[in-house]
């Protein structure tokens, strides 16, 4: 099945998003790139007011549940300058093995850019019920325990999970069904 079949259909809804780093390689590991994504989220909820539902950032990928006006142009805008400051803040470190695995795992006709760190596209699911929108927190929040990380989704320090749990742990988690909504 081509592309088309993942698309954001109307802005109105949430979406359930994956954005997985090209060749699967292992970034979000470090705790100051796993930095550039939080603190990018950030920037969406507070400036492109971006409503972010939950998320989870793993070795390898990262998963949201988030809505906003022009959200395509909005989650462009993130994948283009995390993956920016990712790369500049590899070179910086003079991590490079890591970076000649990206460089080798980028789609060969993107001629533009040395290295591509994300996939293309985002592969959004529409988020069109309560169910649907615990189905998605629920599966974003045991994706560390899912794959053998924690024993416990709180006890994973790169997620929405807590916001949950009702600590005032960051500022860029809308909690679903509370009183903002």
């Amino acid at each position: 099945m081509g592309r088309s079949r993942f698309k954001f259909h109307e802005e109105h809804y949430p979406y359930f998003i994956t954005h997985s780093v090209v060749g699967g390689i292992s970034i979000f590991d470090d705790p100051l790139i796993a930095s550039i994504v939080l603190d990018s989220l950030k920037f969406l909820n507070t400036e492109f007011k971006m409503k972010i539902n939950g998320y989870v950032i793993m070795h390898n990928h990262v998963h949201l549940a988030v809505e906003a006006k022009d959200i395509v142009e909005k989650i462009r805008r993130f994948k283009s300058f995390t993956a920016r400051k990712i790369v500049d803040c590899l070179e910086e470190r003079g991590r490079s093995i890591i970076l000649q695995r990206i460089k080798q795992a980028r789609v060969t006709q993107k001629v533009e850019s040395q290295y591509q760190l994300w996939q293309e596209g985002s592969h959004p699911i529409q988020i069109d019920s309560d169910k649907k929108m615990q189905s998605c927190l629920e599966y974003i929040h045991y994706n560390p325990v899912n794959a053998g990380f924690v024993e416990r989704p709180e006890y994973w320090h790169y997620s929405s999970v807590e916001a949950y749990l009702g600590k005032e742990v960051n500022e860029i988690i809308t909690v679903y069904g509370s009183v903002s909504d």
